[in-house]
């Protein structure tokens, strides 16, 4: 699942995951990694699903927690996957345009997260299906919406990807230096 619900406040509001990077919508091309690493996937954004229609997959709304972050996001793809009858869900940030090919190989067994460029990245994870109630039940009782929190909390394990930043494109510098080649 690629979460998409971020503001853009950095980026004066745009909607990142929908602009041109290198000559795609950055989200085509987190989908283009992951797609051959899962069975289905979805997107997680709230506002209008519309915007996603041409990727032709269905778009996750986390309105039963609004405000709560990301943590809704996953939420809501751990739902999806239930009904789906998976086991696990990806979630990636839509982002961060450097995604391995071996991302969910790696993070197996579950419940992982990806650490590389020297810090951990939450949002980079394996999470099983069978934490949906448990991070509802979070949710509900008005836990940490730190996803780093409710991570550790589930016993996330980190697996080290040595030479990845994972670097997500918050700033118009950020997206310079990577559309001209370079790695934030």
């Amino acid at each position: 699942m690629v979460l998409a619900g971020g503001a853009g406040r950095r980026m004066g509001g745009a909607d990142k995951t929908l602009l041109a990077f290198r000559g795609e919508a950055l989200i085509a091309r987190v989908l283009r990694t992951i797609g051959p690493q899962v069975t289905a996937a979805a997107i997680s954004a709230n506002g209008d699903p519309a915007r996603y229609a041409g990727f032709g997959l269905p778009v996750l709304a986390d309105r039963a927690f609004a405000g709560a972050g990301p943590l809704a996001g996953v939420l809501a793809g751990l739902a999806w996957a239930d009904g789906a009858g998976a086991e696990a869900l990806l979630s990636v940030p839509g982002d961060v345009p450097f995604l391995p090919g071996d991302l969910v190989a790696r993070l197996l067994p579950g419940p992982s997260w990806a650490e590389g460029g020297g810090r951990v990245h939450p949002l980079i994870a394996l999470w099983p299906v069978a934490a949906e109630e448990r991070l509802r039940a979070h949710l509900v009782a008005g836990g940490s919406r730190a996803v780093r929190v409710f991570g550790e909390a589930l016993g996330m394990r980190v697996v080290a990807f040595a030479g990845e930043s994972f670097a997500n494109l918050n700033t118009p510098g950020e997206w310079a230096a990577a559309e001209a080649g370079g790695r934030v």
